[in-house]
């Protein structure tokens, strides 16, 4: 998605701007564009667990928060950096994807369902993971 400038499934410059928008906390200044999806994966994850821990704890604003973290991140972040011109039938999947998993956490926060929650959580891990090993496997070479 973010490997380089030249890439079809993303836009580096974009997608660190985007990160800065969404209230990220870290420092993403020396972090390649790989690491920069990577982290906003991470964010993404986080800020879900932080969503079902606050729903099981009756905690509204807090769910509401971290809820409107994770589909920010969704949005801003991992949707807003893909290419769908250069990424081809795969941008277009992941985007699709990325839409979908913002309608569920968006209902909910609406209707407190932690099931929704639940499938998001199992939509997005194998996708962080799968990016892992991307960076890995260019890692090695």
């Amino acid at each position: 998605m973010f490997e380089a400038a030249s890439t079809p499934f993303g836009r580096p410059a974009a997608s660190a701007g985007a990160y800065h928008r969404i209230g990220i906390e870290t420092d993403v200044g020396g972090a390649s564009p790989h690491q920069l999806v990577s982290l906003l994966f991470d964010g993404c994850i986080d800020a879900i667990v932080q969503a079902r821990g606050a729903l099981e704890q009756g905690d509204p604003k807090a769910k509401g928060q971290a809820i409107g973290r994770a589909v920010r991140i969704v949005e801003e972040g991992l949707r807003a950096g893909l290419d769908l011109d250069a990424g081809g039938a795969l941008a277009g999947d992941l985007g699709a994807l990325y839409g979908y998993v913002a309608l569920r956490l968006t209902r909910a926060n609406l209707h407190n369902d932690d099931a929704a929650l639940a499938e998001c959580l199992r939509l997005m891990q194998p996708l962080r993971e799968a990016w892992s090993r991307i960076g890995s496997a260019s890692e090695a070479r």
